[in-house]
């Protein structure tokens, strides 16, 4: 026993050590689920913003014109907030009409709508159209570039630098971001429904079917449910795509950063779709109303309150667990008068497991007024009439 102790036991307790620093590690570092043909990729579930799988995902890379997602998020923005109209007619400047690369050839002082230069920018990836819907919105190709980087500061995406509102970076070197960042960007973007009337299109037409257009995301013909979003490729950044796509209430966004070739980004972004979609579903729990009586007012103008139950939102879970999910009901047994209407007057919560799935308050749907004397006497006088 003491031969134990002073030698065996060492020896187990640092074999132990090394098995768990092992196990720690391969966790830490997990290979992800399918191949990823590209230098870095991401997987996000688009409501809720949880990441189901990443691949250097903080890794700096060139991101060509998937840049564009952020353009095309301020555009957006901007149609819904009344500041701009996809009726508004642009004059395109020399600025604008001279930008090289992907492009629909516009010329000095040409006019065009916002939806055209839009339509332009999210299916073709005019590098044209692009700028000039940013001079239109910000005043200039510098305050649009300015606008990028506050966005994305605020979307907390503190590894991206914009440089320009195109993704040309022949002449850059610090137009980066990573695939968590473009991941970010994107499902703001998809917050937005109007975009996805025009990443969706496959092929359309411009100037009265002059110019020609077909998507560069060869997924939105070819992939069930594409929703969007945006492809890139120059020799810096090789080839990149976030893609979208919805199935059975799941929006799941890909996104696939540097693949040697387009093949392999298409097929990368595929797979993780595929992988996504096989494992995880979106359910809405119904919550159990029978659990939730009614609240009792105290000094009230009336004894009790019937609360009103919040919508609970949707969530994403591995498939099979859903009869996992479990619902805490925290209520009060009664509340003092006046009740405002709204009040919270306590929660439900939803967990899988030991993971917080969401929280919802319980309300009061009417203002209750507080029982005076004034009040109780009107009552005694009101029942001797009757």
């Amino acid at each position: 026993m003491k031969i134990f102790k002073k030698y065996c036991l060492p020896m187990l307790l640092s074999i132990a050590l090394i098995l768990n620093f092992c196990i720690f590690s391969d966790a830490e570092n997990a290979a992800p689920p399918v191949e990823i043909k590209a230098k870095s990729a991401v997987l996000m579930d688009a409501a809720t913003g949880k990441v189901l799988m990443r691949f250097n995902e903080n890794e700096k890379v060139y991101p060509a014109s998937v840049t564009k997602i952020m353009p095309l998020l301020l555009i957006t923005e901007a149609i819904d907030e009344g500041k701009i109209a996809l009726s508004d007619v642009v004059t395109v400047t020399g600025s604008a009409a001279s930008k090289g690369g992907s492009q629909i050839w516009l010329k000095e002082g040409e006019q065009m709508t916002v939806d055209d230069l839009l339509k332009a920018t999210a299916v073709y990836s005019a590098n044209d159209a692009c700028t000039a819907l940013g001079e239109y919105l910000a005043g200039s190709d510098e305050a649009f570039v300015k606008m990028l980087n506050e966005r994305a500061a605020e979307l907390g995406m503190k590894n991206t630098h914009f440089e320009n509102c195109t993704g040309l970076d022949d002449t850059t070197e610090n137009h980066l971001t990573t695939a968590l960042d473009v991941a970010t960007m994107s499902r703001e973007l998809l917050k937005h429904e109007l975009i996805t009337n025009y990443t969706t299109i496959w092929m359309d037409s411009l100037r009265e079917g002059q110019t020609e257009l077909v998507n560069t995301n060869k997924l939105v013909r070819f992939y069930e449910g594409t929703t969007g979003l945006k492809t890139g490729t120059t020799s810096k950044a090789g080839c990149c795509v976030s893609a979208s796509a919805m199935r059975e209430g799941t929006h799941l966004i890909a996104v696939v950063m540097g693949s040697d070739n387009s093949t392999d980004r298409f097929e990368t972004a595929k797979a993780m779709l595929n992988w996504g979609f096989a494992n995880f579903s979106t359910v809405t729990p119904e919550i159990d109303i029978s659990l939730i009586p009614d609240v009792g007012v105290i000094n009230g103008v009336v004894e009790k309150i019937k609360p009103k139950v919040p919508a609970p939102g949707s969530f994403l879970i591995e498939k099979g667990r859903e009869g996992d999910i479990t619902q805490t009901i925290d209520l009060a047994v009664d509340v003092a008068a006046p009740v405002e209407q709204g009040q919270i007057l306590g929660t439900v919560t939803f967990r899988l497991g030991d993971e917080l799935l969401g929280e919802y308050n319980i309300t009061a749907p009417d203002r209750i007024e507080q029982l005076t004397f004034k009040i109780v006497f009107m009552r005694i006088i009101s029942s001797f009439a009757k």
